[in-house]
């Protein structure tokens, strides 16, 4: 007697574990083990901002000279924590409720932004900085919750999707390759081939034996081949360290130069693995006091640099990670996006009120994608990983550079076969994705990129009479990243 289909396959969704269930495992080709994999793969690829967020923004005193965490000495270990604990808390966020396999921590640019433009302002403090950013945050969920955000969103046209991820993938290739000082800035040319034009020093063969060992497993189709380089890079630079005492990278600004020095961090423990977390920059937020010190005009054109940039840098990092793990539907959406995109909002408000600077999605969240990571299972491990990074910073400190950057120059490579999709025989099609893809890693962000191809795809569609093909959203888009170009300009004159 042949069985029921129907009551086999309610028998089956039956007898999977409640966490296959919750994160929809099965349905989509995932186990258990590579969501763990892939949510420590994305932490490793990631886990630098621990370490780099509090070099620059907790390196620099305000304009009435306390630093942030208070006092007028950097207290780096404070924001340390703070950043591990914020973001750990909104990954976690992401993975349980969102259940999308995305990693958010304080957004690289943003924080620049408030450490060298804002906090220098007359009367301005760190706190009241921090204000203007969960400002912010209040107003791109308002954003999200009237559905606006993922009306931008769905009104981009696929071809464009498809441009902002291949771009994305050429712009952490790069950030991978320029962070571990495989290439560097030279006096006569923007970039060259490592410290002199040619390769040298042992951090770089610890690099080249990650990324050669990461291309070799993945060829192979070994599982976990990401994560099995970054530890065996890390364990290989462990042992080349404690040999030759090598010390960190310097170019001879600060401490004597060591050009040829690990980059961000060096590869050794010392002393115990375990550190008790200060948390002293949370909750030091002062929004008014932001608004008295930079006035209501200034303050409104930090608060719409800070939107904009956040706003377009997440989308192009959902499409990115939907992407690189075949998670977009037949219309090119991502399924749920709404709640991705309120976690998203409260990332900036929770960057804000945790007083290290708006927290955004991270598209180094496409390496744990590469590695087999589908389901929000894996921004759980993710999390949790964070979360422990505030107790075992010495621990996240022994990963350097060159150990972890590999598997975003893998990721750059396989985000980059998407490009054959992309039609570049119509110019209507051609144009805007070029400018798009060059842009990020030519101007150096992700906002730039996506900025141009807007605006050229607006502007060719006018010239050729189609305006009526155009979503009119676009135009609202094009228009807003006009005004973003221009926002020195607009600041020299309002400021």
């Amino acid at each position: 007697m042949q069985a029921d289909p129907s009551s086999g396959g309610a028998a089956s969704v039956a007898t999977r574990s409640p966490l296959d269930r919750y994160f929809h495992l099965s349905e989509r080709g995932s186990t258990v083990a590579r969501e763990v994999r892939g949510g420590l793969v994305t932490f490793f690829s990631m886990c630098y901002i621990v370490v780099l967020n509090p070099l620059i923004i907790g390196t620099v005193p305000d304009s009435t000279g306390h630093y942030l965490g208070g006092g007028t000495e950097p207290n780096l270990a404070a924001v340390a924590a703070g950043t591990a604990l914020v973001a750990g808390v909104l990954t976690l966020l992401m993975g349980a409720w969102a259940k999308f396999p995305l990693a958010l921590a304080a957004g690289l640019g943003l924080n620049a932004y408030l450490a060298y433009s804002v906090v220098s302002l007359p009367g301005m403090t760190w706190a009241g900085a921090m204000g203007l950013v969960a400002i912010e945050g209040v107003l791109v969920l308002v954003l999200v919750l009237t559905g606006f955000r993922k009306a931008v969103f769905d009104a981009v046209p696929a071809f464009m999707k498809t441009a902002i991820s291949v771009g994305i993938g050429l712009f952490i290739a790069f950030i991978g390759l320029y962070n571990a000082r495989f290439i560097t800035h030279a006096a006569g040319t923007p970039v060259q081939l490592g410290n002199d034009g040619s390769l040298t020093g042992w951090p770089t063969l610890v690099f080249v034996v990650g990324l050669v060992l990461m291309l070799v497993l993945w060829v192979r189709k070994v599982p976990g081949a990401i994560l099995i380089s970054i530890v065996t890079a890390t364990v290989l630079a462990t042992i080349i360290e404690a040999v030759t005492g090598i010390g960190a990278y310097s170019d001879g600004t600060l401490s004597a130069a060591n050009p040829e020095g690990w980059s961000m961090n060096v590869p050794a423990l010392q002393g115990s693995p375990i550190a008790l977390p200060d948390f002293a920059t949370l909750f030091q937020v002062d929004p008014w006091g932001g608004i008295q010190a930079a006035g209501v005009v200034g303050a409104s054109v930090i608060v719409f640099s800070l939107l904009l940039a956040d706003f377009f840098d997440t989308m192009g990092t959902m499409v990115a990670v939907a992407g690189e793990g075949d998670l977009l539907d037949e219309k090119g959406d991502i399924p749920h996006s709404q709640r991705i995109l309120v976690v998203d909002s409260l990332a900036a408000l929770g960057g804000g009120v945790g007083g290290v600077s708006s927290n955004t999605s991270f598209v180094e969240s496409t390496s744990g994608v590469a590695d087999g990571a589908r389901t929000g299972l894996a921004s759980v491990v993710t999390g949790v990983a964070f979360l422990l990074a505030t107790f075992l910073s010495p621990l996240v400190a022994a990963v350097p550079y060159e150990a972890a950057t590999p598997a975003l120059v893998m990721v750059g490579f396989l985000m980059m076969t998407n490009v054959t999709s992309i039609d570049f025989t119509d110019p209507e099609i051609a144009i805007p994705a070029f400018l798009t893809i060059i842009f990020m890693p030519f101007a150096y962000s992700i906002t730039v990129g996506m900025g141009a191809g807007f605006v050229m795809y607006v502007l060719i569609r006018l010239v050729r009479g189609k305006v009526r093909e155009v979503h009119w959203l676009m135009y609202v888009i094009a228009a807003m990243f006009v005004v973003y170009f221009l926002r020195g300009a607009i600041e020299g004159l309002l400021l």
